[in-house]
C-alpha cells in the first residue's frame, strides 16, 4: 500500500532505483545523440566562425540592390541603424541565454566592382518610375536589409555549445566571438552595399554578380563560394529544425536513436526545401518577404520585449527608451517589408513558369 501511495505503481521498492538509473540512462543517450546537447566544448572563436556563417550569408549580394531602391541618405543610414540594432539585440540575447544566482564571394563582389569602375551613364534616382512603385521598393529593400543581417534565430543554439559554469558562464566567450563576427559583418556588408551601388547605381541586379558580368571566371568562382558557404550555413539554420523533428521522434513518437533515423528525417526535410526553392526562385523578393515577416521579430524586437519583461528597467530611463525605439522599429520594418517584397513576387510570378 505504501508503494502505491508513493507513486511507484506496481514497481516493487527494492527496484526503483534500478528503474530510476535505466531512465536517466535512456535520457542520456537521447541527449547525447540530439544535436543542441549533444556536445558543449565550444570556444570563442567557433562562436565567432559560426556566427560569422550564419549571418553573412547570400543576402549581402542584395545589398547594393537595397540601396538602389533606398537613396544614398536612407540606405547609409538604415544599414548603419541595422548593425546597431541588431548587435545590441545579439547583445541581449546573450546575456538573458542563462540567468543563474569572410568572407572569401563579398569581397569578389566589391572588388569587382572597384575594378570594373562606375559605369557610363550611371544614375543614382530610385529605380521605380512611379511613386507607388518607389514606395513598395523601399519596404522590400528594408527587408532586404533584415534578411541581410539575420542570424539570431541560431545565436542559443551557437551559445550552447559552449560550456558554461556558474564561474565562467558562456555569455563571456560568447560576446568576444560576437564583437570579432560583427566587425567581418561590417567589412563584408558595407564594401559591397556602397561600392556596388556606386558602380552600377539604380541600374544593379538584384544579385550583384548578375551585374558584374565578366570576367567569367571570377564570377565562376564567387558562385562556387556561395555554394560551399551556403553548405556551412544552411546547417546551422537546420540543426534547430533537426532537433526539434528527431526531439518529437525519439521522445513523443519513441523511436529509437539510430543513424538510419537521422538519415531519414534530415534528408527529407533538405528534399522539401530545395524542391521549395526550385519552385519559387524569386530571390529579390523573396528576402523582402523573409526578412520582414519571419527574421525582423528576433532580430530587431523580440529581445528588447523580453529584456523588459524579465529586467524592468525604469521608466523613461535610457535602456527603457532604446528597447521601445527598436520594438516600434522592428514592428514597422516587420509589417512594412512583407507589403513590398509580397507585391515584387506577385509582379516576378506573372512571367514566371514552373521548371521552365
Amino acid at each position: 500500500m505504501s508503494s502505491r501511495n508513493s507513486g511507484s505503481s506496481d514497481i516493487p521498492s527494492s527496484d526503483l532505483p534500478n528503474k530510476i538509473d535505466e531512465q536517466l540512462k535512456k535520457q542520456k543517450e537521447i541527449d547525447d545523440w540530439l544535436p543542441i546537447t549533444s556536445s558543449r566544448n565550444a570556444k570563442w572563436w567557433y562562436a565567432a566562425f559560426h556566427n560569422v556563417t550564419a549571418m553573412v550569408g547570400a543576402g549581402v549580394l542584395s545589398l547594393p540592390y537595397a540601396m538602389a531602391n533606398l537613396g544614398w541618405g536612407p540606405g547609409v543610414a538604415i544599414l548603419v541603424l541595422s548593425w546597431t540594432i541588431t548587435l545590441y539585440t545579439l547583445w541581449q540575447m546573450v546575456e538573458m541565454h542563462e540567468m543563474v544566482p569572410g568572407k572569401s564571394y563579398s569581397t569578389i563582389a566589391w572588388a569587382a566592382s572597384v575594378h570594373k569602375g562606375v559605369q557610363g551613364h550611371v544614375e543614382y534616382g530610385y529605380k521605380a518610375t512611379t511613386a507607388p512603385g518607389t514606395m513598395f521598393n523601399f519596404f522590400t529593400a528594408l527587408g532586404d536589409v533584415a534578411f541581410a543581417y539575420a542570424g539570431h534565430n541560431v545565436v542559443l543554439e551557437i551559445q550552447a555549445t559552449i560550456p558554461s559554469t556558474p564561474d565562467k558562464p558562456s555569455k563571456g566567450p560568447m560576446w568576444r566571438g560576437v564583437i570579432i563576427a560583427y566587425l567581418v559583418v561590417a567589412l563584408c556588408y558595407f564594401p559591397v552595399a556602397l561600392v556596388g551601388y556606386y558602380v552600377f547605381g539604380n541600374l544593379v541586379e538584384d544579385n550583384i554578380l548578375i551585374s558584374l558580368e565578366k570576367p567569367t571566371w571570377l564570377i565562376v568562382m564567387a558562385n562556387m563560394f556561395v555554394v560551399v558557404h551556403v553548405i556551412g550555413s544552411y546547417q546551422l539554420y537546420a540543426m534547430p529544425v533537426f532537433d526539434m523533428l528527431e526531439t518529437l521522434l525519439v521522445k513523443k513518437l519513441q523511436f529509437r536513436p539510430s543513424a538510419a533515423l537521422r538519415f531519414i528525417t534530415r534528408n527529407t526535410y533538405v528534399a522539401f526545401t530545395m524542391f521549395v526553392a526550385i519552385t519559387f526562385p524569386f530571390f529579390g523578393g523573396l528576402l523582402g518577404f523573409f526578412g520582414g515577416f519571419a527574421f525582423a521579430p528576433t532580430t530587431y524586437f523580440l529581445p528588447c520585449i523580453m529584456w523588459l519583461a524579465i529586467y524592468k528597467p525604469k521608466t523613461f530611463s535610457l535602456s527603457w527608451f532604446t528597447n521601445w525605439i527598436c520594438i516600434i522599429l522592428g514592428i514597422l520594418l516587420m509589417v512594412l517589408s512583407p507589403i513590398g517584397g509580397l507585391r515584387n513576387i506577385i509582379l516576378q510570378s506573372k512571367n514566371y513558369k514552373f521548371y521552365s
